[in-house]
Order: structure tokens, then sequence, then C-alpha cells
């Protein structure tokens, strides 16, 4: 592919390039002298398991894997003992080396769900961090300054707010830096929170005589609400290793809106294709929940197997079927912003109910279905974006839309 057709894929979903010419020179060297640019990505292994949000960079690795470039998915296994301070309030826990190791061979089984092993480097910064002894941490240190270290939001923020800053929370960028050093990386992602550790391996690389790496933002993929950052702690999350009914159902339960973004963000469908999907959703020849459901399938498929997609929508299909919900029915919407929705809220406003005590007492007596699971919290809250269907015994439903 020429360097312009490279770039429209690079520029698929992304935030920001630094610098977007810099990053044009080195694909046009590449392409001339038949030498792969190397591309880097760093992950600490934190928690065992990873969701949707975490695949946004993989997604974009594999893309640069399509156009023929080295792929370094580098574990930050000596990193995450240390902890990533971006965003962070307070300082994290520090992790066990054998805690570490653990979450790591999790990572390295997962993310070949979508990413070409063959095509693939798996490195551990612990290669050569192990190696830099006290007076290499001391000459990394001496490249960056304690004032230019607190321009950085989040420890200004503490800073000023007299919050505590250990003094191993600023060699975490300083020691991210270094791994584009030691890999030599021509371009490095990561999410925009990320922005100021991707700098700091662009001013390092300088100060090892390297040509300086580009840089690739990918935006924080928004969670099930459609509005706060995919997170566990939130709920709003769909974590890979789910089963495939459970992914398939969250993929459902989406924002049209929201659905976009994920098919940009994480399909395997070309530009020119997501280009038609657009138009006949805009034009009314695709229906959105048949769009959710081809992007349903695709998402189960990639993490469990060929077939997996279309397995879970049959199960899908006929567990809406066995409840026989009609087609037309009342509907009451509220907006996400506004915070949670009450369950007995929304049936008492939708006429199911007369009053929020009768429909304590339904779902007290295990007549209320929500998504076709039983309800049986009486204070149920629905805090996530997306269309729900209540139902009350066999024949009484509504339609609960979050936006």
């Amino acid at each position: 592919m020429s360097v312009l057709e490279q770039m429209a894929v690079i520029k698929r979903g992304s935030v920001e390039i630094l610098v977007e010419k810099e990053l044009e020179e080195k694909l046009a060297k590449s392409l001339s002298t038949g030498v792969p640019l190397k591309i880097k990505a760093g992950f600490d292994p934190t928690a065992p398991d990873l969701h949707l949000g975490h695949t946004v960079l993989i997604q974009k690795l594999r893309q640069f894997q399509q156009l023929g470039h080295e792929v370094n998915f580098l574990i930050g296994d000596f990193t995450g003992m240390i902890g990533d301070p971006t965003g962070k309030s307070e300082t994290r826990k520090v992790l066990t080396r054998e805690d570490v190791l653990k979450n790591a061979e999790t990572y390295k089984e997962q993310v070949f769900k979508i990413l070409d092993p063959e095509k693939t480097k798996v490195v551990f910064n612990s290669e050569w961090l192990n190696k830099l002894d006290a007076a290499g941490m001391i000459g990394l240190a001496s490249k960056y300054t304690v004032a230019r270290m607190l321009e950085r939001d989040d420890f200004h923020k503490r800073f000023t707010t007299q919050q505590p800053i250990s003094i191993h929370e600023f060699m975490y960028p300083l020691i991210q830096g270094y791994d584009s050093v030691a890999l030599a990386s021509d371009v490095e992602l990561g999410g925009t929170d990320q922005k100021f550790n991707l700098l700091m391996g662009r001013e390092l690389q300088r100060e090892w005589g390297q040509s300086p790496q580009c840089i690739l933002t990918m935006p924080l993929l928004e969670g099930l609400d459609g509005v706060n950052k995919m997170s566990k702690s939130l709920g709003n999350y769909i974590g890979i290793n789910e089963t495939g009914d459970d992914i398939f159902g969250k993929i459902m339960s989406i924002s049209d809106d929201l659905m976009l973004r994920y098919y940009e963000l994480l399909s395997d469908l070309t530009l020119a294709e997501l280009e038609v999907l657009k138009r006949d959703l805009k034009d009314h020849s695709l229906h959105p929940m048949a769009a959710k459901k081809r992007l349903g399938r695709e998402m189960v498929s990639r993490f469990h197997g060929a077939g997996a997609g279309e397995a879970a929508e049959e199960n899908f299909v006929r567990r809406f079927k066995e409840n026989e919900i009609p087609d037309e029915m009342p509907q009451v919407s509220y907006a996400a912003a506004e915070g949670a929705t009450l369950l007995v809220k929304a049936m008492t406003e939708a006429s199911l109910t007369k009053s929020n005590g009768e429909g304590r007492r339904a779902i007290d007596g295990g007549g209320v279905k929500l998504n076709g699971d039983k309800v049986s919290d009486t204070n149920l809250e629905i805090k996530v974006s997306g269309e729900y269907i209540v139902q009350i015994g066999k024949r009484r439903f509504a339609r609960i839309v979050i936006s």
C-alpha cells in the first residue's frame, strides 16, 4: 500500500499523530528499503483479564501488522510492579512479581485472539531494565527535571492539593520512555491519557542519538453507558473472556451511536465497508438492530472462534422469541446524564404498574423480567445506556431507553 493508503488506515479512529509528517517520511523510507517499521505498545499486567476497552490499541496493532510492519507487544512486567500513576489521585499499590507474571501469562493468551502470533514479538521490559543498575537509573533520572515532571496534570494536582507523590512514581514515565530506546521503536501507540509518557520516549531517544518515534494516540473507549471509560469498577465493560451469549447480549444493549464507534475502533471492516455501513444506516436500508447483530457476531467469533457468533445470535433470538416479545409496546426514555433510573419507577411511568409499590410486589412475586432475565432486586437501578425490555407476566411489556 502507498503511504497515502497506509496513513488512511493508521488514522482510522485515532485522536492524534505526532508528528504526522515524520510518520509519512518513515513510511516512505520503509517502502523504499523494504524494512518494516517497529511498532510498540506497552501493557502493564496489573489485572488478569482484558475487556474491549483494552483491545482498541491491540486492534490498531493488528492493522499495522496487516500493513506489513513489525509489532512489539511489550508486557511491562518491570513497570507493572511500580504502577502507572497516570490519572491517579494517590499512590498505587505495588504488585508482587508473582502477581505480575501470573497476569502476564493471561495477557499473552488473550492478545493472540486479535494479533497474528507469527508476526508478533512479545517482549518483557524486565529484559533490559533488570540490567539497568543503580548508576544506570541515576543516569536515566538525570535526563528530566522535577519542574517538568510536575507539569504533568495528575502530578500537578496531587502536588497542589498536598497529596503524596512517591519518588518511584517519577521514574515510571522515564522507564516507559527508556523502553522505546531499548526497542529503537519507530512508532508508539497509547491512549490519550498516555501522551506525557509517550512524549518521554521521543525525548529519551534523542538523548540516545536515535531518530525519535512517532506517537499515535487512540481514544479511551466508552463503556456500555456510552459516557464513561469502559471499566470493571463501573460495571460498564464487556470482558473478552465472557461467554459468547454475554458478549452478544451486551453488544445488543448499546446505543446506535456507540455501535458505530465500536465498529470504527474494534471491527475488521475495511474503511470502504465501514462507509457503506454508515450510508445504509443513514438511508434506513439497514436496521440498527441488524448492524448490532453483525457487530455482535464479529466480536463473539473473534474471542470464541468461528461459528460462535452465529450460535450466540441464535440463542439471543430464541430467548426473545420464547418470551413472545411484541414489536409495539409502551416506551419511556431517560437521559443517562440524569443518573441511574429505578426500575420500579420506569415500570410505573410506562403504565405497567399503578405505583412503585405494585412494581416491588411484582418483583417479589417473581413475575418481572428485564431483557429476559428474572429480576429479584426491588431496588434495581438501570445505570447503563441502551434499550431494555421489561416484562410482567406473559403479556405485559414496555421498553426502557437510556441515552
